[in-house]
């Protein structure tokens, strides 16, 4: 195969795959448009609101950080964030929450949480505050990243253990 034909299919495939990324951005940018749409006005509530709902009337000084999903069921990102978040419930139970909320399902979250794209994903602190939001598909790695930048302990081995290092 001469150099030439070479560059072809890699300019190709390098074609393709940028394609299949540009579709999923898409559906994702559909998906957060009907929601807006379906539900009237975009939202524009303070963040007191997100934080209450977060605490959930809990004592703030017994609680553990959370991550909040704002996602929805027949989202192609979101779908593929679910065996992820449910991984993450499991193996850092005692670290951190995390909770999962359908924005088709429940329409005021998405306006409580001032949700633009599906999914968000959201950081907070035990306290209730928010550390740190992200749209669109969040990889475990980055999450777990994200944690440890916010300075949220995590095992060392536990990444580990769970078939990350």
């Amino acid at each position: 195969m001469t150099a030439e034909s070479q560059r072809d299919v890699s300019t190709g495939r390098s074609k393709t795959v940028t394609k299949v990324a540009v579709v999923v951005l898409l559906l994702a940018a559909v998906a957060g448009a009907i929601y807006f749409k379906e539900s009237g006005d975009e939202a524009s509530v303070g963040s007191a609101a997100g934080e209450a709902s977060v605490l959930s009337g809990e004592n703030p000084q017994t609680q553990l950080p959370r991550l909040v999903d704002l996602g929805a069921g027949k989202c192609i990102p979101c779908k593929m964030m679910a065996p992820i978040l449910d991984e993450l419930k499991k193996d850092f139970e005692g670290k951190f929450d995390v909770v999962v909320i359908d924005v088709w399902k429940d329409r005021s979250a998405g306006k409580e949480y001032r949700v633009r794209v599906i999914p968000t994903q959201i950081f907070y602190d035990a306290g209730g505050n928010e550390l740190y939001r992200h749209e669109g598909f969040f990889s475990k790695e980055d999450i777990l990243k994200t944690w440890k930048k916010h300075g949220v302990e995590l095992d060392d081995e536990m990444p580990k253990r769970i078939g990350m290092g």
